[in-house]
Formats: structure tokens, C-alpha cells, sequence
């Protein structure tokens, strides 16, 4: 009678074949992550960049991980895994989104709204098949306890083509009520209903295995209360923000917040249990957390200022960098090196490679992202820029960590396969470098410490770089010999939309106290005031207003709004202390602002008297030419007009820095016959705001015509 046999495991090829399967279908999202630094690296000469940035991880990134692992988390709950036949057909679907997404991308950034509908059906398809296809898997199984949660991705899966539908209405060209509507109804579908639900089914089980703890026996119970909350939510929120119904958009926000606040109260509890030692946990908590308060947030402000406002936009941060990304990066730290596998010691190792610093990366990152989120006008430009800065860096920093914890698993599973063939017992020195590792790293309180110091350093850099925007003066006071004479001189100014403050200048009998009183014109952007003696207004958004106390004017004193961009724009403003008589008083200098060298900044001398007239132009001076194009017999003309910031010789001898379309100061002649269409690109290249105004057009300029940002492109016909 022969030997009865151990019970077999899988066998290496087998095993080979599921790693194979995730290397597949994890390519796009690593093809996503790449793309995406690129273009975060190049977003100053990439038009529209806040849409692609935040499409690229909502498609690109969230949606593609999305169908990897609850395809993963389906076949282990249902303890059903697919046979290879099925494979080749999930990557057609995980590829088909990626896809879609590319030729998404193409359509928005060409204007191409037939690709943008292509791409967006696509899209829809792949998800619905999707979900289709996990209720065919879940039908077949066994009954399993953790069913739920497969019935949920399924359930998800049909919200993304709901929409994408929103998504390609949003890509005509609408009203600006339209356009708030719908795009509100889009991020409640998406990511309040394909994102949100996917994610808090998902945690059911993979919160508990993060902590390494059990399941609350409440776990189930309460998950089917809050996921039908979440998704009537979700869908109510849609359709009253397309009906522009404030009051209850702003209550089905909140029902949904109440089942979202039912999940984070699940994870608390479970987390009491446990608490989380590294990213994974607490990058997770965090996002949902995240969730919970935008959403709140959401709320409140559709109800205080209404649906047809730009609500969905301001939360964008909130939502994406918040909730998506540190979800997302959190739950793949824990899923990745888990996947990989390699035996218990190697995925150790490859855990403890992804959790490097992890306290500290979470720490900076939700700092960056709070501060990031505040309205605009609260921190000031430099500082603004810095955090935005700090918080990329640190949750970029998931992609090489990623690449080294798949190195040390590649390494650990060499070095098992040469003991084994060596025939020497297998060793544990994966897990104990991981372990010394852990050991040697800092504290979770001193990583916390470390975090909350870089994230005031970064603070402190932005207010070094610009003082007097955050209030700060380096010069000192604007006090003088000249005493105060106790009276005051008040005067209203507005910022304007042309980049200018109106009026630009002031003149104040010497001695008395100025009083500002400003408010922002400019329907398109914020602005602020401030002084060289740091007076300073603050941020101001569209109508809002401000006043400013400049104190006693004894010298000349100079003003500018200190966005990033707008002073060397022309926004700025000269205080002149004057004479009975009106005259301007010569500066005593002692004050540290323009003082008695002042005048040389503003009556320097003119470029004009250096150039010799009889002279010939330089060597590189080209002559344009008189002569108009040949007419066209095409009905739309289309046109790049792309900004240029350029040294050009305007005289004889003499070369100024110019503001230029197509490298001439000169711009191109456009000819066309009436009744045609001209579609003109104006891609800014310079280092300021920039325009082009068609005074023929019978549009107003206000928007289609607007000044757009450096690095910015506009589309207009």
C-alpha cells in the first residue's frame, strides 16, 4: 500500500502564474504613477494641468488599482480563484481603462468632444462589465460570509458609468450654473459612490488584517447599515445638485457623511483594539477621516452658498490628496508586498521597506493638505507654494519606496531559492534586518515631532521669501522725523481685473495716517495688499473687502499684491507723502522704503535717448513683412498664439524684455472672410498672466478671453 501523501501546495508554477497576474494588471497603475510625476515636474507648460493631475489619479491611478484588488479581495473572500481562461478578460477590461483614460485625456486637452464622448463610453463599458462580471464570480461561489463586500464592488462599479456620463455633458461648453451643477453631481457619483463605497466595503476585512487584530463581531452588522446610507447619499446628492436643490443636496451630503462617520466609528473601535504602528494604518484612518469631514464641509457649504457655486472645485484638494491618494497609497502599502508574496519572512521585509518614516510621511502630508486647503486668502502665496510643495514630495515618496520593497522581495525569494538548492536550511535574515530596521528607526512620537518641525520649516521659508505678505516688515517702521499731525486720510481702492489697483497712486500730506479701504474687483481671482512696512490686507476672494491701517506717512512707501505673479503684472501702488502746497516731500531715508533714491525708479532714464536713429538695426533684427497670407478658402481658421517673454530689439542699439506672441512683438495677422470661425490657442509661456483680447468678437472677454496663469493654455472660438 503505498504512502499517504501530505496535502499538496500549490505548485511553483501555479503560484508563478497568480504573481504574473498582478504584474499584469498593476502595470497601468505604475505606467499612472510615473506619468503623473512627469507631469506635476512639467505642469508650468502643460495646459489645463489641475484637470489632468486630478483625472490622472482619480482614472488613472484609483479607478485601474480599484479593479486589481477587488478582483484580489473577490477571489480570497469567495475562497474562489478564476481559472487562467478568465484572465486574458480582466486584462482587457483593467487595459480598456487605461485606455479610455488616454484617449479621455487627448479629447479634453485637443477640444475634441467626440473622443471625449468615445473615451467616456469606454470607460462606462469597461466598469460595467466589470461589475457584471463579479456578480457571475459571486453567484458561483460558495455562500461566503464576507459576500457583502463583493456585492458592494459590484454595486460601485455601475456609479462610475453614471458618471462618466456627467463627465462628458461637463466637457461642452455650459453656463457657469450648469457647469457647478453637474460637476458637483459627477464627484458625488464618482467619488462620493464608486471611490467611497469600493473603499469602506474593502475595510470590512482589510482594516482589521492592516492592525493585525480580529474583526469586531459588530463589523458586519454595521457595514450594512452605513454602505446603503453612503450609496443612497451619493445618488441623491446627484440628482438634487442637477435640480439645483440646495437644502436637500445639502442633506443627502449628510446622510451620506453619517454612513461614512459609521464606518471611521467601526475602524475607531477596531483600532482601540490595536492601534496602528506605521503608514498603512494611519494613512488609511486618514483618508477616511478625510471623507468624513469633506464631505461634512460639502454640505455646509451648499447649504450657506448654494449649489450653482464653485463648491466642487474649492474641495478638490480635500477629496483627492486627502481621501483618494492617502487611501490609495496607504491600502496598496499593506496589498503590494502582500501579493508579492515570498514566504512570511519576505513579506515582512517588503512591509517594512514600504513603511519607512511612516509616521512622519503621514504627518507632513495631512499638515500640507489641511494648510493647502484653507481659503485662499489666509496663508500667503510663498507659503502656499512651499507646502504644496512638501506635501508632493512626501507622498511621492510611496514610488521608490514601493521599488525598494519590491527589490528586498526579488532579493529574499533569490536567496530561498539558492538555500534550497544549496540544500542549507532556510534562514530568517529578511526578517531580522527588518526587524533591526524597525528598531533603529525613530519613535512614532519623535517621527510625529519631525513632521510637524518640517512642515513649520516649510512656513517659515515661504514668510522668509516674502515677509511683508504675512504682515512682516524688514525695513522697520514708516515713522520719520516728521511727527504725525493726528489726522487721517482715508481712500478706497479697488483691485482690478487688468492686474492693477485703482488708483495706483496715493498722495498723503506728510503726517497724517493712512487708512486703505480695498475690495477686490476682480471676479476671476484673489488679491491682497500689502506694504513694504508690512501693512497687509490678507487675501481677499472676488467682492470681498478689506481695510488696512498703512499708519503715518512721512516717506515715500510702496505697495503690491503679493500672489506669485501679479506684482511684476503691474500691481502695485505708491504712497507720496505731499506739502500744503501738494508738492511731493523730499524722503529723509529713514524709513528703508524708496527714500530720496526713489526717484530714479521712476524717472530713470529713457531707453529711447540711448538709441542712435541713423544707425542700422542689429545683426539678428528680422523685418516683418507688410504683405497679409494668401486668403483660405477653409471657414475655420485656427490659430497658436503662444506668449513669449523675450529680449527683441524695438530701436536701433536698444533691446527690451517683451511680451510676445509667437516670439514677435508684433503678433500674426489673422485673415478670414465674414462668417468665419477662428478657434485660437493661447498658450502662456511667460512668467506672468497674459491675454489676448479680439476686440471683434461678439463675446465678452471676461471669460472666454480671460487672463490665464503661467503654464496655462486656452481654447476659444
Amino acid at each position: 500500500m503505498p504512502p499517504i501523501s501530505a496535502p499538496q501546495r500549490p505548485s511553483t508554477s501555479t503560484a508563478r502564474k497568480g504573481r504574473s497576474w498582478h504584474r499584469t494588471a498593476g502595470k497601468p497603475v505604475r505606467w499612472w504613477l510615473v506619468a503623473l510625476v512627469i507631469v506635476i515636474a512639467a505642469h508650468r507648460w502643460i495646459p489645463d494641468t489641475r484637470w489632468l493631475m486630478v483625472h490622472m489619479v482619480t482614472l488613472g491611478l484609483i479607478t485601474t488599482s480599484i479593479m486589481v484588488w477587488s478582483q484580489h479581495f473577490t477571489e480570497a473572500l469567495l475562497h474562489h480563484k478564476l481559472p487562467d481562461s478568465d484572465r486574458p478578460r480582466q486584462i482587457v477590461r483593467i487595459y480598456g481603462v487605461t485606455a479610455g483614460t488616454a484617449l479621455l485625456i487627448v479629447g479634453m486637452l485637443a477640444g475634441w468632444w467626440w473622443l471625449t464622448v468615445i473615451a467616456a463610453t469606454v470607460i462606462g463599458v469597461m466598469l460595467t462589465w466589470h461589475g457584471l462580471a463579479l456578480l457571475a464570480q459571486l453567484r458561483t461561489a460558495l455562500p461566503a460570509r464576507f459576500g457583502l463586500t463583493v456585492r458592494w464592488y459590484a454595486t460601485a462599479a455601475f456609479f462610475l458609468p453614471v458618471g462618466a456620463v456627467f463627465g462628458a455633458i461637463l466637457a461642452r461648453d455650459l453656463s457657469a450654473t450648469w457647469h457647478s451643477r453637474l460637476l458637483l453631481a459627477h464627484q458625488a457619483v464618482n467619488v462620493l459612490g464608486f471611490v467611497g463605497l469600493t473603499v469602506c466595503a474593502t475595510l470590512l476585512t482589510l482594516w482589521p488584517t492592516i492592525l493585525r487584530t480580529r474583526m469586531r463581531d459588530d463589523a458586519v452588522r454595521l457595514l450594512r447599515i452605513a454602505l446603503p446610507l453612503m450609496a443612497a447619499g451619493s445618488l441623491l446628492a446627484a440628482v438634487f445638485a442637477v435640480l439645483g436643490t440646495a437644502s436637500l443636496t445639502a442633506a443627502a451630503l449628510l446622510l451620506y457623511a453619517a454612513g461614512a462617520a459609521t464606518v471611521g466609528w467601526l475602524m475607531l473601535r477596531t483600532g482601540m483594539q490595536r492601534r496602528p504602528e506605521g503608514y498603512m494604518g494611519w494613512s488609511v484612518a486618514s483618508g477616511i477621516a478625510w471623507l468624513v469631514v469633506t464631505t461634512v464641509l460639502a454640505a455646509w457649504l451648499v447649504l450657506t452658498r448654494g449649489v450653482e457655486t464653485s463648491v466642487a472645485q474649492s474641495l478638490t484638494i480635500p477629496f483627492v490628496a486627502g481621501f483618494l491618494v492617502q487611501t490609495l497609497f496607504g491600502a496598496m502599502s499593506y496589498i503590494l508586498p502582500s501579493t508579492m508574496g515570498g514566504g512570511p519572512a519576505t513579506v515582512r521585509a517588503s512591509l517594512a521597506a514600504m513603511n519607512r518614516a511612516g509616521v512622519y510621511r503621514v504627518t507632513v502630508a495631512n499638515l500640507c493638505i489641511a494648510l493647502f486647503a484653507l481659503p485662499a486668502g489666509v496663508l500667503p502665496s510663498w507659503v502656499r507654494a512651499l507646502v504644496s510643495i512638501v506635501g508632493a514630495v512626501v507622498l511621492a515618496a510611496f514610488i521608490p519606496l514601493m521599488i525598494s520593497s519590491a527589490k528586498v522581495a526579488i532579493a529574499a525569494r533569490r536567496r530561498a531559492v539558492a538555500e534550497r538548492a544549496s540544500g542549507t536550511a532556510p534562514t530568517d535574515r529578511t526578517g531580522a534586518t527588518a526587524a533591526e530596521s524597525s528598531r533603529r528607526g525613530m519613535g512614532a512620537a519623535t517621527q510625529f515631532l519631525a513632521g510637524v518641525l518640517t512642515v513649520l520649516l516649510a512656513i517659515a521659508a515661504g514668510i522668509a521669501v516674502a515677509p511683508q505678505s504675512a504682515g512682516f516688515s524688514l525695513t522697520g517702521s514708516n515713522s520719520s522725523s516728521a511727527e504725525g499731525t493726528g489726522e487721517t486720510t482715508e481712500v478706497t481702492m479697488h483691485a482690478q481685473q487688468d492686474m492693477r489697483f485703482d488708483p495706483s497712486e496715493i498722495r498723503v500730506p506728510q503726517g497724517n495716517r493712512l487708512v486703505v479701504h480695498l475690495t477686490n474687483d476682480d471676479p476671476t481671482t484673489v488679491h491682497d495688499l500689502v506694504f513694504a512696512n508690512g501693512a497687509t490686507s490678507g487675501r481677499l476672494d472676488p467682492g470681498a473687502s478689506a481695510t488696512v491701517d498703512v499708519g503715518v506717512i512721512s516717506n515715500r512707501l510702496e505697495g503690491w499684491c503679493s500672489v506669485i505673479g501679479h506684482r511684476s503684472m503691474g500691481m502695485t501702488v505708491d504712497v507720496i507723502p505731499v506739502d500744503a502746497q501738494g508738492q511731493e516731500v523730499t524722503a529723509t531715508g529713514t524709513d528703508g522704503s524708496h527714500g530720496s533714491h526713489g526717484h530714479a525708479e521712476h524717472t530713470g532714464t529713457d531707453p529711447a535717448q540711448a538709441a542712435d536713429l541713423n544707425a542700422a538695426p542689429g545683426e539678428g533684427f528680422t523685418t516683418r513683412s507688410p504683405a497679409l497670407a494668401p486668403a483660405s478658402d477653409e471657414t475655420v481658421h485656427r490659430m497658436t498664439l503662444d506668449v513669449q517673454e523675450v529680449a527683441r530689439e524695438v530701436a536701433p542699439g536698444v533691446t527690451l524684455d517683451a511680451w510676445t506672441y509667437n516670439g514677435q512683438y508684433m503678433g500674426p495677422t489673422l485673415r478670414g472672410k465674414v462668417g468665419d470661425t477662428f478657434e485660437i490657442t493661447l498658450t502662456n509661456g511667460g512668467t506672468m498672466g497674459h491675454s489676448v483680447d479680439f476686440h471683434a468678437g461678439d463675446i465678452s472677454p471676461d471669460q472666454a478671453m480671460r487672463t490665464i496663469a503661467p503654464g496655462e493654455s486656452l481654447v476659444y472660438r
